[in-house]
């Protein structure tokens, strides 16, 4: 039986085959039957699979066929060349992969120029929290949440972490980036090429004994419901973030910042009846996909690890103290013990106490006298983290992986 045979079984069987795996897991990596009703979708309806069975059935054969004909080098080598969402796709691409890219650059009908430029305009004004909050709080959540780690640690990326953190950071930084939708930007290409590697690591990852050993039954990496978690990890945790932290939104840009999250689903293979239409069903699905599943595991411990050595060597002042203080105040203690930060008895209840201060000021809340010091170590170590880390993203190529992470 061949994958994609494969695939459509294990759909029609959706509940029971969901329910098979639940009982063969461990509590740490069970996951509670899905429930969302697709009413609360883009789309306003849809069969209500379970996306734990359901995986790209556009772009999963195609990439399959491209690594098993051995011309994964041959695209890579004209992808480099697409760059801008309104460049024609380069010359040298086979020809069922150009066929499936035609298709997969065109963005939704659904999606709201007006709402894209709201979430430009979000971002230019609260870019500093946002950056934070990808940089120290979902990218080191993503270790606590086991099927992401896992898959990370046994392909090809995962054996060169810092090239792994650039390539996530390409994501972060267009999808903020002012011109991400536009004809001049860039989010299109690096929406679909990120397709492109995620149905390249579901070909090559069953592949991988690492992976295989520890998938906790998972026959194929990164369903529809993975792609959601990471969504969560990242759109529904920042929201979620500066409403704790008292940011004011305005309603525009509060749908602006979720519709861009929004069209980047869909432009990344998730079917639309998964798409939450609103925060409060983002919220709703987010209880349930994300917030139970985070756990440790050794894959997790250890990027954890590499991710914060790679973050204290981008400056100085970004001591591993002042990272872990920061990161616990962010992610809340359960998920700072789930992935080993070390508590800071000095720098936590500092920023605990400066930062709400600053928010504050900064949001022109409070006058100038009334900000400590330290608010503003804070917040220069966070400007500069974000700065560094971010401009990772410039000149990076996202690359369709031929092999998985070396023995």
């Amino acid at each position: 039986m061949d994958d994609l045979s494969r695939r459509r079984m294990l759909i029609a069987g959706g509940a029971l085959g969901a329910l098979g795996t639940l009982g063969a897991a461990s509590p740490a990596r069970a996951r509670s039957l899905w429930t969302w009703a697709p009413s609360g979708s883009v789309a306003g309806k849809g069969a209500g699979v379970d996306p734990d069975w359901v995986w790209d059935e556009e772009a999963d054969p195609v990439l399959a066929a491209v690594i098993e004909r051995g011309d994964v080098a041959k695209a890579n080598a004209a992808l480099r060349t697409w760059t801008r969402n309104d460049q024609p796709l380069p010359a040298g691409l086979p020809a069922d992969l150009r066929d499936f890219m035609e298709e997969a650059r065109r963005l939704p009908s659904w999606a709201d120029r007006d709402k894209l430029a709201a979430a430009a305009r979000f971002t230019t004004k609260k870019g500093i929290y946002t950056g934070a909050l990808y940089g120290l709080g979902s990218g080191l959540m993503s270790t606590a949440i086991p099927r992401e780690a896992r898959a990370v640690y046994y392909s090809k990326g995962g054996a060169d972490m810092k090239d792994r953190i650039a390539k996530t950071a390409q994501l972060g930084y267009d999808v903020g980036d002012l011109d991400a939708y536009q004809p001049q930007g860039g989010m299109i290409v690096t929406a679909v090429k990120t397709r492109l590697v995620h149905a390249a690591v579901r070909h090559l990852l069953p592949q991988s004994p690492g992976w295989s050993r520890t998938s906790g039954g998972q026959t194929i990496p990164i369903s529809q419901a993975d792609i959601m978690v990471t969504w969560h990890s990242l759109a529904t945790f920042v929201m979620r973030k500066l409403k704790d932290w008292r940011v004011p939104v305005t309603t525009a840009e509060s749908d602006g910042y979720l519709h861009v999250w929004q069209v980047t689903a869909h432009m990344l293979g998730v079917l639309d009846e998964y798409i939450p239409a609103t925060w409060d069903a983002a919220n709703a699905q987010s209880r349930q996909v994300l917030d139970p599943i985070l756990a440790s595991t050794p894959e997790g411990n250890e990027l954890t690890d590499v991710l914060l050595d790679i973050v204290a060597d981008l400056d100085a002042g970004l001591t591993r103290p002042l990272i872990n203080g920061f990161a616990r105040y962010t992610l809340g203690d359960r998920t700072g013990d789930l992935i080993g930060l070390d508590r800071e008895p000095f720098w936590q209840p500092l920023i605990s106490a400066a930062w709400p201060l600053l928010v504050a000021f900064r949001e022109g809340l409070i006058p100038l006298p009334l900000i400590p010091q330290a608010a503003w170590t804070v917040e220069e170590a966070l400007r500069k983290f974000v700065l560094l880390f971010l401009s990772e993203g410039r000149g990076i190529h996202l690359e369709i992986p031929d092999a998985n992470r070396p023995s």
